[in-house]
């Protein structure tokens, strides 16, 4: 069985509550849900902080563990090369993902200092981003 592990940053704790017309209305809790009833053959694990330093913990922790990472850094992702360098360290194969099209929304999100070390990135699908993400992981 595959293990893949969901890490969220920032805020993403509010999803269901925080601009649903960027994020939908569904809590990330009723999305692994659906998740892990749609992917029955892989161990889904989730882990979400606020804390930039706690998420690079987490994926320092799990960089050797896991079959794949699914990483929304969130805000860190235009902001935090030490996030980077986790990734860089880790042996772990991390595919970013993003909820909204980062590209359509402010200049400042068109920056990511984690995707030239991630396998891919998916962006702006909705929640089914990290669905597209597992599957790729498959």
């Amino acid at each position: 069985m595959k293990k893949i592990l969901i890490i969220n940053g920032p805020n993403l704790n509010l999803l269901g509550k925080r601009e649903p017309a960027i994020y939908g209305s569904d809590s990330f809790d009723e999305f692994l849900s659906h998740l892990q009833e749609e992917f029955p053959q892989v161990a889904i694990d989730y882990f979400q902080s606020n804390v930039e330093g706690e998420l690079i913990n987490k994926i320092q922790e799990a960089g050797y563990d896991y079959d794949g990472i699914v990483l929304n850094a969130a805000a860190y992702t235009h902001t935090s090369i030490a996030i980077a360098d986790a990734v860089k360290a880790i042996t772990t194969p991390v595919i970013e993902v993003h909820i909204s099209n980062t590209y359509s929304r402010e200049i400042y999100r068109h920056q990511s200092f984690i995707a030239p070390v991630c396998q891919g990135i998916i962006i702006g699908f909705g929640l089914n981003s990290y669905k597209l993400a597992i599957q790729s992981f498959l």
